[in-house]
Formats: structure tokens, C-alpha cells, sequence
């Protein structure tokens, strides 16, 4: 559930709120009980981060560019070795049944 901040416009007190983004806004203030609480705009408090993201993401400077240099290495990545590990292991069966 999101965190909303609200503002009072009657005595200037401001408070934030966890709300699910279905309910209503707040209106009656705690402080003064006027019916002048304002939702507020503010600026996410989380961070996207973690599998499933795109790689370049929340990163900087060479981080950014790990797959395309793991490709100018001519790596890329586990994927690789289990195909060149298949490849070695079909080519020794058909050795093996000649």
C-alpha cells in the first residue's frame, strides 16, 4: 500500500497516511479537525530493483553495458557453456556408437 501525504490547509500540520489506493482521501485533520487536508505530491519512496528488471537499471558508469560487454568477450553467460557442453557431449555419443 502506497504513502500518501496530506497537508492541512486551515493550521499548515502535515502528516503522512498508508492508504490503499482504492480508499478516499483524507479530509478532517488530526490537529485542528477542519475539513481541510490536501493530498500532497511527493516522490516515490521505493526502488524497482532485483530479477525481472531491465539490466541497466538503477545503474551507472560500466555497469551499465554488462551483457553487451560479456558479448564483445565472446561470453554469454551460462547459456554458453551449457550449449558447448551439449555439443561436446552429443559428438562423444556418436563417437562412442560408431
Amino acid at each position: 500500500m502506497p504513502i500518501y501525504e496530506y497537508e492541512c490547509k486551515k493550521c499548515g500540520h502535515q502528516m503522512e497516511a498508508l492508504q490503499r489506493m482504492s480508499d478516499d482521501a483524507l479530509k478532517d485533520c488530526p490537529e485542528c479537525q477542519a475539513p481541510a487536508l490536501k493530498k500532497l505530491i511527493s516522490a516515490a519512496g521505493f526502488r524497482l530493483s532485483g530479477s525481472g528488471w531491465y539490466e541497466t537499471d538503477f545503474k551507472s558508469g560500466q555497469k551499465k553495458n554488462l551483457v553487451a560487454q560479456d558479448s564483445k568477450a565472446g561470453t554469454s553467460g551460462a547459456g554458453a557453456d551449457a550449449s558447448a557442453n551439449k555439443s561436446k557431449a552429443t559428438n562423444a555419443a556418436k563417437s562412442a556408437s560408431k
